[in-house]
This record gives structure tokens, sequence and C-alpha cells, in this order.
């Protein structure tokens, strides 16, 4: 086989889709189209714009092949989301948008069946943000459709199944808080069953499996060359953490960074990890379980932004740290180790100017971030990917907030794309690991760690 060189990604995160060209030898994206992941209002209820995706991921295709050559395709997806099959191959019911609330409306009938956390590792989330209580309500709400159900496949492979007519689930995605999956036993959960859907669960594969090849009517509306693979495909935040996984020795942790903050911790100590504070065990691409926990640091930033401006001076920090103007949890309630709360400001938020409210906000998602290592046991060097590795605050202040060695991962401002062309150009997974450099760290400047502590303890008062 020739070998790869450049892997188109089709990466649907929650906020955007885009398709990106990656150099894997690089490990950089040379080439990127984006479209906004909007959510359809319509009947008969909120859902995802799969075909308007469609659509966009073919012509993205062709055009970026044309550019740069794609020689292997790769998919990375948000979790807390699966696609309902019908015999045809077409869509059973339309693909529910994880954060409309119906779910919430049968919240007491779906906690009677939910398995616990002790056998799945998943947090009791709010909304359709566990996927099993998605499938609960939308069985209730629509009688007829699990006799409609042919198959039931995690978002990423949805996609690969568009390109290559291949069915699969792929356990980062059934391990991403769906109450479907049995982390310790590498099954499915006693859910599956409860729900009727157990012969109707696509077979599971690993991410790295090339289990398939583009159809012959994709490569001829795309250009692209006939029988390139396609790999099985896995959920965003593994995609960040699985280059890691490949060259690091642990202990060490990803905060991958986007709408969701996550972080993944491993090697760490051992953590009893509380399910009302949003901790869970992920699954990461060789089927092993990760303590995580995470928040919706990227919504909460564009809330506290709101059109203001996203820059600082040097005399806008020093003041955020002198007068100690600090922002509390949580901006958004719902989700995080903080939900429930009410966000406050230590400090009249309208007599802020743009360059405080943004040190202060950076300042604000590091130390949950913070805390979200704290409640995974996390230890050695922490490595942030997504745009949040390009905000020079946030990473002094989350180093401040660990007193370990935060490192910006390189060269990329997301690490979804660069993961997930991996899996197709590794050809396995098969990790190589070197020794990770020393977790401890100095900051240059106390007044961070100083407003980092008194955070925490006003935090900890608070709660």
């Amino acid at each position: 086989m020739t070998a790869v060189k450049h892997v188109g990604v089709i990466d649907i995160g929650k906020t955007n889709a885009k398709v990106a060209v990656v150099d894997v030898e690089r490990q950089r994206e040379i080439g990127v189209l984006t479209r906004p992941n909007q959510v359809l209002d319509a009947p008969p209820y909120p859902h995802y714009d799969l075909e308007g995706h469609w659509r966009f991921i073919c012509d993205a295709l062709g055009e970026l092949h044309a550019v740069h050559g794609i020689d292997a395709i790769s998919v990375t997806t948000h979790g807390a989301s699966a696609v309902l099959l019908d015999s045809r191959g077409g869509l059973a019911a339309p693909m529910l948008d994880y954060e409309f609330g119906g779910p919430d409306s049968l919240a007491a009938e779906y906690d009677a069946v939910r398995p616990d956390f002790s056998e799945t590792g998943s947090p009791r989330l709010g909304m359709g943000l566990n996927l099993g209580a998605q499938l609960f309500w939308l069985l209730k709400s629509d009688p007829g459709l699990l006799d409609r159900i042919s198959a039931v496949v995690t978002y990423p492979q949805y996609w690969t199944y568009r390109l290559t007519g291949v069915l699969a689930n792929e356990v980062t995605s059934l391990g991403c808080h769906t109450d479907l999956w049995c982390p310790s036993g590498n099954r499915y959960s006693s859910l599956v069953e409860r729900l009727g859907l157990s012969g109707k669960m696509a077979p599971v594969m690993r991410a790295a499996d090339r289990f398939g090849e583009i159809l012959p009517e994709i490569a001829a509306r795309t250009g692209l060359p006939a029988g390139i693979p396609v790999s099985c495909g896995i959920h965003d935040s593994n995609a960040s953490l699985y280059p890691h996984l490949l060259k690091r020795q642990s202990p060490f942790s990803v905060v991958s960074t986007g709408t969701w903050v996550i972080a993944l911790s491993i090697g760490g100590e051992a953590a009893s990890l509380d399910p009302d504070r949003d901790t869970l065990i992920n699954v990461n691409a060789f089927g092993h379980p990760v303590p995580s926990a995470r928040f919706m640091g990227g919504r909460e930033f564009e809330i506290v932004l709101n059109g203001h401006g996203r820059e600082c001076s040097q005399e806008d920090v020093a003041g955020v740290l002198e007068k100690d103007i600090m922002l509390f949890p949580a901006v958004d309630p719902r989700s995080g180790p903080f939900q429930g709360r009410q966000h406050r400001w230590r400090a009249g938020e309208a007599s802020l100017s743009d360059g405080e409210r943004y040190a202060a906000l950076s300042f604000y998602l590091a130390l949950t971030t913070g805390e979200c290592l704290a409640m995974t046991g996390a230890r050695g060097p922490v490595i942030v990917e997504g745009p949040f590795s390009q905000n020079r605050l946030y990473l002094d202040m989350l180093q401040a907030a660990t007193g370990r060695l935060v490192e910006a991962s390189e060269g990329s401002v997301t690490g979804t794309s660069v993961g997930a062309a991996l899996l197709v150009a590794d050809g396995g997974l098969k990790p190589v690991r070197v020794p990770a450099g020393g977790g401890e760290a100095s900051i240059p400047d106390p007044r961070f760690r100083s407003y980092a502590a008194k955070w925490q303890a006003s935090v900890s008062r608070h709660g």
C-alpha cells in the first residue's frame, strides 16, 4: 500500500464542522474548510443537519483533494450522540441535539432503568448528555421507532458508514457518558438490553481499524482516488489524547479544549470519582478506562465575552492580580465540577475594562480546569490541546493552580484532527513510548500562585 502522507479528516464539533487535510509527517493541518454546526429548530425536535453536513463534507473533500491530495480519510466528532438507521440505511429518526431538554421530562422514569455509575463510569447528566437518556426519550415519544430501527451507530461511525457502507460502533464514543458501555468489562452495559436494542447495536471495532474503502460513488463525487482507506473513527477528546498515548510515558494529563474542556488523566493517583461533579470514566483508543472531568469552558468563554475584546495588556493583567478581580463558577451551571452554582464576580462587572474581563475570564477557565485535574488524580505534566493552548494567561494560571508543568500542544490550534489522522496513518495501535519531561514547575510570577490559592479557598468556602 502507498504510504499515507495527507489524511482528510472530517471533524464535527458541537459548534463547528470542518474538513481538514493533515500532513502526517509534520503533524500539521495544511488545509481547512469549516461550516457552523447549526441545529435545525424544527419538528419533531431540535436536530442536527446531517444532510447539510454531508454536502459540505463531500464538497470540502473534493476541493481540498484538488489542492493538497488526500491519501486516506479519518473521522472525529463530539460525543453524546448516535444515529438511528432504518433497514434501508436512511434515518429512522432525526439525530437529536443533546442540548434539547426533552429527555428531562422523563428523568424519573429513566433514572429507574439506567445502570449505576459503578457499572458504566457515566455520571447522570441533564438534557440529552447521556445518550441512553436520548434513546429512552425517543423510544417513549415515538412508539413505532423501535421497530423502524435496524442499527444504532455512534456518531463518528455514521460518517464512516456514509463513506464506506460499513456499519460499526467504537469504544471511545460508547464510553463518552452514554450509559451504554461497561468500561471494566469492555462490553455493552445492561441498559442496552433494557431499551430493547441488544440486536440493533452495530459491531464494535477499534478506532484505528481500517474497515473500509470509499465507495465508488463517493470517489466519483469528490474526485478522490478509488479505494483509499477510511479509519473507523474516534470521539474528539480521545483524538486529542491519542498522539500522546503513542509517544509519552505516564503519568501525564491531556486537556482537550473547545466547546467542552475535558481533562483526561493517564497513570495518575487512584481517584474516587464523584459523578455529581461531572467526573466520568472515558475509554481511550486502546479500550482502557481514563478518569476524566469536564465543563463547557468554550461555551462559558463566549458567554462572558459576549462581544467584548479578546486581548489584554500587561497593565490589565497586573490590575486583575493586584485587585483580586475574580470570576467564580459556574457560568454554565449545567455541567462541570461546580454545576448548579450561579456565577458571580468579585468586582463590579460593569466597571471592568475589556482587558480586565479577558484576563479574569482566562484565569477562571484555568482554575476550573485545575479543579477537574485534581478530581481525576492527575500527576505529571499537563498538555493543553485546542484553542486554549494559544492563551498564555490560561496556561500560566493552570500551571499556578496545579504546580505542574503545563505545555501547549505544539503547532496546532486543535489536536483532534491531527489525532484522528494518526489513526489511519499509524497503521495500528501499538504505542512507542518515550520518557516524559519533569512534572513540577515553578511560577515566574508569585502573584499567580497567590491568586489561585485565594480563588480555590473562596470556591471551597462557598461549596
